[in-house]
């Protein structure tokens, strides 16, 4: 077996997990917070002190916990279709970070759009303590 692969199988005593379940974690927490629209899935996947340093945040959001439900909600508000795809993850140490494809139609306009981003996460005892996000501007599908 590569130590790689060795690694992999051993819990980090900062996360309580190993890389492959923060990894299936993180999966989780988009499929339920994103794709499901459980905007309480925030209260048991973030931290209390959860901090969102996303370069995506609108001025004024509070911080927390209710600031990830309140960007979230409105977001979905805007856009009741949204869907985030998972392309790309890596796990090292305390962190994952994941390469995304978002979709979906602008309720008021009716128009199909996309865009990308990278997301970072870090994981201390089984919860999300910060986030990081750097996402394009959101474009119309391209074929």
């Amino acid at each position: 077996m590569n130590a790689s692969a060795e690694r992999s199988d051993i819990k980090n005593p900062k996360t309580g997990m190993t890389h492959a379940e923060m990894k299936q974690f993180i999966r989780n927490h988009f499929e339920e917070f994103v794709n499901r629209k459980n905007l309480k899935i925030v209260e048991v996947n973030l931290a209390p002190g959860f901090v969102d340093h996303g370069a995506d945040v609108p001025p004024g959001t509070p911080p927390g916990l209710a600031g990830a439900i309140q960007y979230v909600g409105n977001v979905l508000k805007k856009v009741p279709d949204l869907h985030v795809e998972i392309e790309d993850m890596i796990a090292e140490d305390d962190k994952v970070v994941v390469r995304n494809r978002w979709t979906g139609t602008d309720a008021a306009s009716k128009q199909p759009f996309e865009f990308s981003g990278i997301v970072i996460w870090r994981i201390a005892s089984r919860q999300i303590v910060e986030r990081w996000a750097y996402l394009e501007k959101p474009h119309p599908i391209r074929s």
